[in-house]
């Protein structure tokens, strides 16, 4: 996005600092919106440093891949393991030859 910015910038069109705050809030996708909203009623967005929004971001994306972190590590702590258990049965004698001969075939 700063990128764009300072290239358009080149291109002499320019952006208030409170534009450039409120394009980068209009297009975080659907799950930021609680946040967008936190932000937007929680501090004045006509004053708001870019830097101070990315920040606030970027603890926030953090905070979430955390959060999908520990809900993984319990989903797989609370998957159950079964074990089976295992018998032999020994075959007659007769079987073992017919085995062996089978196996020799192959």
């Amino acid at each position: 996005f700063t990128n764009i910015i300072n290239a358009l910038q080149a291109l002499d069109k320019t952006y208030s600092n409170s534009e450039t705050v409120r394009k980068i809030l209009r297009c975080l996708p659907r799950s930021w919106m609680p946040k967008v909203t936190a932000i937007e009623e929680a501090k004045n967005l006509s004053v708001l440093p870019l830097e101070d929004l990315l920040a606030s971001l970027m603890t926030h994306e953090l905070s979430m891949q955390k959060r999908n972190d520990d809900e993984q590590k319990e989903k797989k702590k609370k998957k159950k393991m079964v074990a089976l258990k295992s018998s032999q049965i020994e075959d007659s004698k007769d079987d073992d030859d017919g085995d062996d001969e089978e196996l020799a075939l192959i």
